[in-house]
């Protein structure tokens, strides 16, 4: 059993390359989208289905997010975050933080490692003004996605939202993802708080 837990500890970490900064790198997104009905969906519009979200409110330390339309609590889901999430804000690219700090939906994308995500406005302009106080990089790039490919159906999700693992962004299991893809249009608040 231990060497079973270290084996798939070892093949998640090689599996678990999350929402990277190629902006942050000076690359430009390249990400091959390969998820087809994600594409249909976008192309499409990703038209809104039900009860429409108007603000998304992170509590980072509890590992919670909640979700409200017109005040009203719609959802709570579970969520991993960069494996350096308990060491504070995300300060410069490369760090594994998850930044805190009020923000917006700005993208809907599908991804071919990554189930489908919500690109956050990241980093904001506090954010970019503390980066060039240090010299460094704030990195950007951050979203709110869905579970490796691997995890499509679920059933790893207890393993991966036990532990931190993207390289910064939030990582909710693929059910929530949906749920949060067919009521989040561009422009939807997100507050992440520690």
């Amino acid at each position: 059993m231990k060497i079973q837990l270290v084996l798939l500890g070892a093949i998640t970490a090689l599996l678990l390359s999350s929402c990277g900064e190629q902006v942050a790198y000076g690359k430009v997104d390249k990400t091959p989208y390969a998820t087809k009905e994600c594409l249909k969906e976008l192309s499409r519009g990703a038209e809104i289905k039900g009860v429409q979200i108007d603000k998304i409110v992170v509590y980072k330390k509890k590992r919670r997010m909640y979700t409200y339309a017109n005040g009203k609590l719609l959802h709570e889901f579970r969520f991993s975050l960069g494996k350096n999430g308990d060491k504070g804000n995300k300060v410069k690219a490369g760090d594994y933080r998850t930044p805190e700090g009020s923000y917006k939906i700005v993208r809907k994308k599908c991804d071919n490692r990554l189930y489908k995500s919500l690109m956050i406005s990241y980093p904001n302009a506090v954010d970019k003004a503390r980066a060039a106080k240090r010299g460094v990089s704030p990195g950007g790039y951050i979203t709110i996605h869905g579970q490796p490919k691997w995890n499509a159906d679920g059933r790893g999700d207890n393993f991966t939202l036990s532990r931190d693992w993207t390289e910064g962004c939030l990582a909710v299991p693929n059910s929530a993802m949906d749920k949060l893809w067919r009521a989040v249009e561009n422009g939807v608040k997100i507050d992440i708080h520690a």
